[in-house]
């Protein structure tokens, strides 16, 4: 057998090994989303093309454009503190010994704890009447209504953080491991310092598991939806309104053609914001 007729056997399997998992993407993935996309272009009701109306409905909506922003605001705050905060949790337990054995087990405990437990965590510790409230009343600090101020963007923002650091953690640790202990060596012969170490060798070593761990962080981020949902319902403050509540909203009003739109502008968005990120990697990896 010839070598051009090996290789062509080789990349057939190749082929055949993916063609289940393509299909199943197709059917359950691209072909809902194609319809989607349709679904865009035309009428809820009767289906009458209506062309680019329903995306300048979803534009022109109020609720659409504050739930935007917001979302737009709390993946810009969660993305760098998670990751940098993750970044440094990592390198400490990756130089702890065995104790980073037991840490790395209890920063994990947040994405085992279901979503209704971490409801009612939530619950009490930042009600009117929650510990948190108590606390502060114990030191004479005024008790704060967290979820109905602004402060319950953040409360969004911690949740978010505490329950995906530990998968970020273990990403990390990961591609620490993958790195040459001889490099640190001659670093550390050749009279470079901790920092300079950090800065000149673990940094650029860990550029693709930066980019594995932004990504699905920022794909993460539209997750946390769920405890906003079940801790303050389908109109929550203002300032935690996300793209998820709205979308929710007009599900529950049957208002297909808006969601529609406004899942294929979202689509579109994140599409370009993770090109934009590749390219940005691929230029310091060159």
């Amino acid at each position: 057998m010839s070598k051009t007729n090996r290789t062509r056997k080789q990349n057939m399997a190749g082929v055949y090994f993916i063609i289940p998992s393509f299909l199943g993407v197709s059917i359950f993935v691209l072909f809902p989303f194609l319809d989607v996309v349709r679904r865009s272009f035309v009428t809820a009701v009767n289906e009458t093309w209506v062309g680019l109306a329903n995306y300048k409905m979803v534009i022109e909506n109020s609720a659409f454009r504050l739930a935007a922003g917001n979302t737009l605001r709390f993946v810009g705050v969660c993305i760098p503190v998670l990751v940098v905060l993750s970044l440094l949790t990592a390198v400490f337990l990756y130089s702890s010994g065995k104790i980073a054995d037991f840490l790395k087990s209890a920063f994990l405990i947040p994405m085992a704890i279901p979503v209704a437990s971490v409801v009612l965590l939530w619950k009490v510790l930042f009600h009117g009447q929650g510990m948190l409230n108590g606390f502060m009343d114990k030191l004479g600090f005024t008790p704060v209504d967290w979820m109905n101020t602004k402060y319950a963007f953040w409360v969004l923002v911690f949740s978010y953080i505490w329950k995906n650091l530990g998968y970020d953690i273990i990403l990390w640790i990961a591609g620490l491991s993958a790195i040459p202990s001889s490099i640190y060596e001659a670093a550390r012969v050749d009279g470079a310092g901790n920092i300079r170490i950090f800065f000149s060798i673990t940094i650029p070593n860990l550029l693709p598991t930066l980019y594995t761990i932004t990504v699905l962080s920022f794909l993460n981020s539209f997750k946390v939806f769920r405890e906003g949902y079940l801790v303050a319902g389908d109109y929550p403050h203002e300032s935690m309104y996300l793209l998820q509540h709205t979308f929710n909203n007009w599900f529950r009003d049957l208002s297909f053609d808006k969601i529609a739109a406004g899942a294929v502008l979202v689509a579109i968005v994140i599409l370009i914001l993770v090109t934009l990120l590749e390219k940005a990697w691929n230029q310091k990896e060159s």
